[in-house]
Formats: C-alpha cells, structure tokens, sequence
C-alpha cells in the first residue's frame, strides 16, 4: 500500500507540457512565407536570391523535427503526436509551394527570340498614363523623330 502514493504524481498522472518547438516552428514557416513579398522583395540583396527566407524555413524545420523527437520519444512529457505530424506536412506545403513561386514561375521570363532588336520598329499599342488617359504609341511619334522604349525584362 506503501507504494502507490509514490507512483501517484509521475508517469501518466503527470500533465504533459505543449510542445513549443512544433508550434513555433509551424510560425517560423508562415513567417518565412509571408514575410518575402510584403519585406524582402523591396531589396536586391533579398529579392533575387531568397536566401532569407530560406534561412527562416531551415530554423522552421530544424525547430519541427526537434518537436516532433520530443513528441515521440518524450511522450510522456511532451504534447505533440498529432499536431506535429499535420504541421510538418503543412510545413512542407507551404515550402514547395513558396520554392515553386521564387524559383519557377516567378522565372518564367518570355523568350528573347521573341524580343525587338535595336532599331527595329516597335508594333503599335495603346496603354494608360498616370492619370488614366489611352496613350497610343502613334501619339508619342507625332512631330517626333523618335520614341525611346525601355522595357524591363524581369520581376519586381
């Protein structure tokens, strides 16, 4: 009878604690998501490498797979068995989801054989000013000799 009281406060009785790891991880990758377009697509440094966010999304899954170890082999004292997995995978989602939009599409330029060359005549086209005004391009040649088009090739 002795026995029972000391087995009372440990084991299954005791309440397990929330697994953080797999709950900021989760955060950490939402934030690195989120973050890349709102922030650091402002700066060249950030916007033409995404190497921060992939930063982020490395801690995010170092912190997730710290997580769920504690979840399986600390079971008794960490919380985790079921959100852990569903976040991982969400994690995952959400990775190959932002990998194809920085690296795929965001990169799917035309091709340059398509392009004018120097000096070659641009096809006529209509587009709106600052103020909402069509502007066509046989507009801008009246009583010019020249238009100078300038046309970005890439993403902003």
């Amino acid at each position: 009878m002795d026995a029972a009281p000391a087995e009372a406060g440990t084991g299954a009785n005791r309440k397990r604690s929330v697994n953080w790891l797999i709950w900021g991880g989760f955060a950490m990758t939402l934030a690195a998501a989120l973050s890349y377009i709102p922030i650091f697509v402002q700066f060249p440094l950030t916007r033409d490498f995404p190497w921060v966010n992939l930063l982020l999304f490395a801690v995010a899954g170092w912190m997730l797979g710290a997580g769920l170890y504690r979840a399986y082999a600390r079971s008794e004292r960490h919380r985790g068995k079921i959100s852990g997995p569903i976040l991982g995978i969400l994690t995952l989602g959400i990775f190959v989801f932002f990998y194809l939009g920085a690296f795929r599409f965001a990169r799917q330029l035309p091709s340059p054989e398509t392009a004018l060359r120097v000096g070659q005549q641009a096809p006529e086209f209509t587009l709106t000013d600052s103020s909402g005004r069509p502007v066509s391009l046989a507009e801008l040649r009246q009583g010019r000799r020249a238009v100078l088009l300038i046309f970005y090739r890439g993403y902003w």
